[in-house]
């Protein structure tokens, strides 16, 4: 029934405009009561985003599921190609939706306040991995925004290509990005190992003139460690 409401949603979107069309004209071409309609959303405006709230639902939990061992920026970037593969399941009517929402204001800003509810979540994780930092809070708050912005450009560029590019690749490239700038960097090679000291067996004294060519005190040197054994 939840699909059959959203078909019968857009196909009266696309025939009168979103303006036009009313709660009684979805419920009376998909065959449904009124009731049967708010049963699954709240307003007109939902049946345009059916999915969102499942979506995030999904990225609220999987960011709760998270343990220490994940680096946590990856790991929102990660939640945010959640929404991405929500887009890629149905392109033909992501796409549509693009334009529609394009079309009409109050849709935009519903849309926002969708965005916005994506990004309170990651900040929402992002505070607790930070808690007790410095400045971990603004952190928290300027790399969720950030991952939003990269998600959403390469989401736009994906279904301004009518769905055709790679979804996955595009908003990886984006994403990517973000880690770059706010990831934990490569760890550090480990130090080389000190040199052990050296042992009264280990040292060689060669005394020389003041003034001795350089060639007498090496061969002076090659001698003294022949005669210790230690000269290949």
């Amino acid at each position: 029934m939840r699909d059959a409401l959203v078909t019968a949603a857009f196909r009266l979107f696309l025939e009168r405009g979103y303006e036009r069309t009313t709660v009684d004209d979805i419920v009376a071409l998909a065959g449904v009561g009124r009731r049967s309609f708010f049963r699954y959303f709240p307003s007109k405006e939902d049946v345009v985003f059916p999915d969102h709230e499942r979506c995030l639902a999904d990225m609220t939990a999987f960011l709760a599921a998270s343990g220490e061992e994940h680096e946590p920026v990856r790991r929102v970037c990660d939640a945010a190609r959640l929404v991405l593969r929500m887009y890629a399941e149905n392109p033909a009517f992501s796409v549509q939706r693009y334009h529609l929402t394009k079309r009409v204001p109050g849709l935009r800003a519903h849309e926002l306040g969708v965005v916005q509810r994506y990004q309170r979540a990651l900040a929402d994780y992002l505070r607790g991995r930070f808690a007790g930092r410095r400045d971990g809070i603004l952190r928290a708050d300027v790399i969720a925004a950030a991952v939003v912005a990269a998600h959403n450009n390469a989401l736009r560029a994906w279904l301004r290509s009518g769905g055709r590019a790679d979804a996955t690749a595009t908003v990886d490239h984006a994403l990517g990005y973000v880690e770059s700038v706010f990831g934990r960097p490569p760890a550090a090679e480990p130090p080389t190992a000190p040199t052990a000291p050296a042992t009264p067996e280990d040292v060689v004294v060669v005394v020389a003139r003041r003034g001795a060519p350089l060639w007498q005190v090496v061969r002076e040197i090659e001698t003294a460690l022949a005669h210790d054994g230690t000269h290949p």
